[in-house]
């Protein structure tokens, strides 16, 4: 069983079809993801967000002629779901199921039971008291989604 302090879920339904959310969160990321420090490592500086949508595919953000690998690309399963490794230490699962109102797609991040204590990503917080941190980043990024859509 996975810890409470290790899991976060986040859903959001979107007024389209399984099909179009899967390649709107997929194919232009950098159209939803928000922008500044709390999101992206450029922070502020012009950049680009974006997935290479396939199996092995690299979650990357470009900016200043730097390249930073964020994530990759475990499961590749359109359009129902897609899974990704995030910072080489915890798993972004990324599901979309038809609904009577358009898709839901849920975001469940785990793994974080496996980052050390000290590591730098988890700013000094540890167990619940982090993951509530981690739990409305998700959401705010849902949100940006859902707008976009």
């Amino acid at each position: 069983m996975t810890p409470a302090s290790d899991v976060v879920t986040v859903t959001v339904t979107v007024e389209t079809d399984p099909a179009t959310a899967f390649a709107l969160f997929t194919e232009e990321t950098d159209r939803w993801w928000r922008r500044g420090p709390r999101f992206r490592v450029a922070g502020r500086s012009p950049g680009i967000v974006r997935f290479e949508p396939r199996l092995g595919g690299r979650l990357l953000e470009e900016f200043d002629s730097e390249v930073v690998e964020t994530g990759r690309i475990t499961l590749w399963d359109p359009p129902a779901r897609f899974t990704f490794e995030w910072r080489s230490c915890t798993q972004v699962d990324v599901r979309f199921e038809a609904v009577p109102t358009g898709t839901r797609v849920t975001v469940r991040h785990s793994g974080w039971a496996a980052v050390p204590p000290d590591a730098p990503v988890r700013h000094g917080q540890q167990g619940a008291e982090f993951i509530r941190r981690i739990g409305p980043w998700w959401a705010d990024l849902l949100t940006s989604y859902r707008e976009a859509v």
